[in-house]
């Protein structure tokens, strides 16, 4: 069953259900009220004949007595508690009660009771008699046009309660086609989207606030997403091909060079294979970032704790002038401590360094300081630097910031944007100022202690 039927039918059911048992109610409330209320009368009524029964009981015969005094539907017995007395006077219109069992009871009774299809209001009362006996002054009255008035409120109800339906009906009908819309429009926008491969977008109405169209805003946020990932991928996988097709190519070549002439010309030797070397090393390189950038942060088996940021520095400045032959230094006031994975860090300080080391021929500098509950790590260069309308943009993958510069010195654009995957994984704050032929500032900012904002 579709969810449009369900809500049609569940609401039709429930609504219905509702009306029933509250119509039940007024009916069975009016029921009540109106049978005790008989009652109450036919009780204030015994009373009333028995008091004055008794006051003119000497001066009178009892027969005339219960004649003067029977209802106009309904009878009148005195009973004596041996069960004997005057013959019952019954009206005209009801003589079938007449020939009911007469029953003594020694306290006051009232009931409703059944004869010959029809309800009745029976009230018996004992008194003393004049002769000083407990009689019962017993009242039989027909309660017809209660039940009559009854009968009238039943069809009454049962029709409302049919007349009420049809727009109850037709509500949920309309309840649950609003409800279904966004949901009808949402499955038809996304099969739409499998297959014309086109991300759609829903139309809303602004003016409402409702949870349907908060469900519609964030249907189209999700879109929205998978479309800037859907482009993020196929830029991804374009320049992830041609990053990978250009080494392969150069170390293609170079191996049919060396298959064709290699063996007649020893002196291509040494050049084919240091270019496959270099070729493979860089491939190497640029397929674990990939591989690094790919993996999510939860799997970076990350170890945060408390480290020494000076003696960091200062071993990382010495491992880069040991590999590429140059000068870091190191600026720090006294022992500066902060909260971070030391392997990590490590690895953001020596991409920034190798930046530096690329983009300036001058010396680099690193120092460090304390700012509140943070610490500070800034990388200097004085290089050719970056124009400021590229710098929001240097942190995507791929990214060169001037094609012209060198494979050899430019890589594949892939350090920057595995820099903010690594500062985002440790929770730590990059930011950069740059000036064309100024040099690069490159700011590493982490908390100085467990729980410190990151």
């Amino acid at each position: 069953m579709k969810l449009r039927s369900k809500i049609y039918l569940y609401s039709s059911v429930l609504f219905a259900v509702l009306l029933v048992i509250m119509n039940l109610f007024i009916y069975l409330m009016f029921s009540r009220l109106s049978t005790d209320s008989q009652l109450d009368q036919a009780a204030a009524e015994t009373a009333r004949i028995a008091a004055d029964m008794r006051r003119a009981g000497s001066g009178a015969a009892v027969p005339e007595l219960l004649r003067a005094y029977v209802p106009i539907e309904g009878m009148l017995r005195l009973l004596a508690p041996d069960g004997s007395g005057p013959a019952p006077v019954t009206s005209a219109s009801e003589q079938e009660i007449s020939r009911l069992k007469p029953v003594y009871h020694t306290e006051k009774r009232t009931e409703i009771i059944q004869a010959g299809g029809h309800s009745y209001a029976f009230v018996s009362i004992p008194v003393i008699w004049t002769d000083g006996n407990v009689m019962n002054v017993q009242i039989t009255k027909s309660l017809e046009s209660t039940m009559s008035t009854l009968r009238v409120l039943r069809i009454v109800l049962a029709g409302a309660t049919l007349i009420a339906l049809l727009p109850l009906l037709l509500s949920s009908r309309l309840l649950s086609g609003l409800i279904m819309r966004p949901i009808v429009q949402m499955t038809v926008t996304m099969r739409e989207i499998k297959n014309s491969g086109k991300f759609r977008r829903l139309t809303l109405k602004e003016s409402s606030r409702d949870e349907l169209v908060e469900m519609g805003h964030t249907f189209n946020e999700m879109i929205a997403l998978l479309e800037s990932n859907h482009v993020k991928q196929e830029k991804f996988v374009s320049d992830a091909s041609h990053e990978l097709r250009t080494p392969l190519t150069v170390i293609e070549s170079y191996a049919s060079l060396l298959k064709r002439r290699g063996m007649d010309h020893p002196e291509l030797f040494h050049e084919s294979v240091e270019a496959i070397h270099s070729e493979a090393v860089r491939m190497k390189e640029l397929t674990e970032q990939l591989l690094l950038l790919a993996k999510h942060h939860e799997h970076w088996d990350l170890d945060m704790k408390r480290i020494d940021l000076e003696e960091l520095a200062r071993a990382s400045a010495k491992a880069f002038h040991n590999a590429y032959g140059r000068e870091v230094t190191v600026q720090s006031k006294g022992k500066v401590e902060g909260y971070s994975d030391e392997a990590k860090l490590r690895q953001l300080l020596f991409i920034f360094l190798d930046n530096a080391r690329k983009y300036s021929d001058e010396a680099i500098t690193v120092s460090l300081e304390a700012s509140g509950q943070e610490r500070v790590i800034v990388i200097t260069d004085r290089g050719i630097g970056i124009p400021p309308e590229e710098l929001p943009k240097i942190f995507d993958r791929f990214y060169r910031v001037d094609e012209a510069r060198s494979r050899e010195g430019g890589g594949a654009g892939l350090g920057l944007s595995l820099a903010a995957e690594i500062a985002g994984a440790i929770g730590a704050k990059l930011s950069m100022n740059s000036a064309i032929g100024l040099g690069t500032s490159v700011m590493i900012r982490i908390a100085a202690e467990s729980g410190g904002r990151q």
